[in-house]
């Protein structure tokens, strides 16, 4: 498939945008229940609220399994940290149950830290082979996550990015979301057009994970990353947040202007998001209740006559 050029992709995602909000306005005055099934999506990102991050996890787990079940062959985006932990211990789970095969499954993560080899105990590497690739049938040629060490970043980001492409792009992206709004290590002021590059991490990224080092000294300070056009370029995208510490950033994401301040409100561009919060983390949203409500409408349709349509 041949690579479109990025200016045609933000096109593409203007274009989607503009039609989203035409459809908000022409239907304002309708009913949830009146609105057709295919259009409802359209509306927003859809958010989907849980009482529990227990339950985020399975709900998220669900959600990349259908996707592999539907299509063997498919490309994920991969993410690490402690919210992706819970997910992945109950896609294994579902592995275990005989739910899905992940034989013919390609995966690419978002990032690495700059100077940690695979084998260290922190790098992304040793991170998704020791919580999700060991208990998996996956080939392990197949598992992509970029190179900390790599001799010449400029041309290893490029040629990232074009095994992506080679790959057939990405069909489903899993993403975190930093409590300053980031998504992957694209920091605050990152292009909303970046594409999969070093990037130097704030202090705050570096305190957020200072846990998972002795010291935070021991943090690197740069890491490579997808970009956030990149991030874009995915077919669907599952976003996941838990914890009041992470309530800012969601209302930020989800409500509030997109801006590169706010990396991860460049979803709002995307055509197929859905968010996954726990309470805590949907705590700040002004438009919860309405959140609810379209949830509630969603389940609705998906156990009545175009139930084909589904989310889970």
């Amino acid at each position: 498939m041949p690579r479109v050029s990025f200016p045609h992709r933000v096109g593409h995602i203007f274009l989607v945008f503009a039609v989203r909000k035409a459809i908000i306005v022409g239907y304002t005055s309708c009913p949830p229940n009146s609105i057709p099934q295919p259009l409802l999506s359209l509306l927003t990102m859809r958010v989907i609220i849980l009482p529990s991050s227990t339950e985020v996890s399975q709900r998220a787990a669900k959600f990349i399994a259908r996707q592999v079940e539907r299509k063997p062959t498919s490309v994920l985006g991969l993410a690490t940290g402690s919210t992706p932990l819970g997910t992945y211990r109950e896609l294994i789970k579902l592995h275990e149950a005989g739910h899905f095969d992940c034989s013919q499954t390609t995966t690419f993560n978002l990032d690495e830290y700059v100077g940690l080899s695979p084998d260290h105990g922190q790098s992304y590497s040793f991170f998704m082979r020791e919580n999700l690739f060991k208990y998996l049938n996956i080939d392990l040629a197949r598992c992509h996550v970029p190179d900390g060490l790599a001799e010449d970043f400029e041309s290893y980001c490029v040629s990232y990015e074009q095994e992506i492409q080679k790959a057939g792009g990405i069909d489903l992206q899993l993403l975190g979301l930093g409590s300053d709004g980031h998504i992957a290590f694209n920091e605050p002021t990152s292009s909303l057009a970046s594409r999969t590059r070093l990037k130097a991490l704030t202090q705050q990224t570096r305190l957020d994970n200072a846990r998972f080092f002795d010291s935070l000294a021991e943090v690197p300070t740069l890491a490579v990353t997808m970009g956030i056009g990149t991030i874009l370029e995915a077919r669907n995208i599952l976003l996941l947040a838990c914890g009041a510490k992470k309530a800012s950033a969601v209302r930020s994401m989800i409500e509030g202007p997109i801006s590169s301040f706010v990396p991860a409100s460049a979803l709002q561009l995307h055509a197929n998001v859905t968010v996954i919060l726990d309470e805590p983390a949907a705590g700040w949203l002004i438009k919860r209740d309405y959140y609810l409500a379209c949830e509630q409408v969603q389940q609705g349709l998906e156990k009545g006559p175009h139930s084909s349509i589904s989310w889970e």
